[in-house]
């Protein structure tokens, strides 16, 4: 089985290529939608769970962290390309390490080694959110959140420190 994975990848992909292009002749609203002005980040959205539905059909967990990013970066597009507030990339490139984080989480899950996706995913998503906290607030508008971001430098720090004196030691 583990041979034939690349070839297993691709037959799947060929295949939901194949069904969405026959949908499409099918539903003709399908192709108004695919070409509505605000649809196109919907494509990289669907990259991201294209590769996720491989890696779970294939069993192949390492091509979750691809689709996580890909899909995060997705959903990054769709708000601003609806929002029209592109300028928000000043400080939301800091959700990247967090997109990472969840794809290792969830391939770390599917191999059944949840203290490992906790420790690795857990902490990129932490370090993502603390450096969106951070950017978001001094580069954003959110004034609760401006005045209080130090907070999120203390939390951090906490854990950090937690974590160093209760680590087991190792003999």
């Amino acid at each position: 089985m583990r041979k034939h994975r690349g070839t297993l990848a691709f037959g799947l992909i060929f295949i939901l290529l194949g069904a969405w292009f026959l949908a499409m002749q099918f539903v003709p609203e399908l192709k108004v939608w695919i070409t509505a002005e605000y649809s196109w980040p919907w494509i990289i959205i669907g990259v991201g769970v294209l590769l996720a539905v491989l890696g779970l059909l294939t069993w192949a967990p390492g091509l979750l962290v691809p689709a996580c990013i890909v899909g995060g970066i997705g959903g990054i597009l769709y708000y601003q390309n609806t929002t029209g507030e592109w300028a928000t990339w000043s400080f939301v490139w800091t959700l990247i390490p967090g997109f990472v984080g969840v794809g290792v989480l969830l391939s770390e899950l599917m191999e059944g080694r949840v203290r490992k996706a906790l420790e690795g995913g857990g902490w990129l998503i932490l370090i993502s959110l603390v450096l969106f906290g951070i950017f978001g607030t001094t580069l954003g508008e959110n004034p609760l959140i401006k005045q209080y971001w130090p907070v999120l430098l203390i939390l951090l720090g906490l854990i950090m420190l937690a974590r160093a004196v209760f680590r087991p030691r190792k003999t």
